[in-house]
């Protein structure tokens, strides 16, 4: 029996795609996967369950992921629902990590664009895997990123 699944993408929401699409592209190097999707119509409606729904957005690929790998899926719904801020410890989906050469380096390009910080820098290790630096932050809609230092 060959592969059965394949990872595809991950989503965000945004408020403005437009701008988190740039944020991920300025601050860890994602590049756009053309076309930009503006979706709506019945059948986008039946997927979604949101009447006169209207999607619009674009993937990125990630970094490392090669022409094949997963992307980042960033969308914008229209109507749009507001959320308060999104705790690190929610149900779900938490967050997107990724392994940078520099925490602190990477931390203040996220903070020089537009996001932020969640907790402290920390050096932690890991049994059989060895010391690593981790952050959490936020990114320009308060998503939130664990950065962690290459090992």
């Amino acid at each position: 029996m060959g592969i059965i699944a394949r990872f595809s993408h991950i989503n965000l929401i945004a408020e403005d795609w437009k701008a988190l699409m740039e944020f991920y592209i300025k601050v860890f190097g994602c590049i756009p996967v053309f076309p930009e999707r503006n979706l709506s119509g019945e059948e986008i409606e039946k997927i979604t369950g949101i009447k006169n729904v209207r999607i619009t957005g674009m993937h990125l690929r990630l970094p490392g992921a090669g022409q094949m790998g997963p992307t980042l899926e960033i969308f914008q719904y229209s109507p749009e629902e507001k959320k308060d801020s999104k705790p690190v410890n929610r149900n779900g989906f938490a967050h997107i990590a990724f392994d940078v050469h520099d925490v602190e380096e990477t931390l203040a390009k996220i903070i020089e664009h537009g996001g932020g910080q969640v907790g402290e820098v920390v050096k932690l290790t890991i049994e059989g895997k060895g010391t690593s630096t981790y952050v959490y932050a936020r990114d320009s809609e308060d998503n939130i990123i664990e950065l962690k230092s290459l090992a």
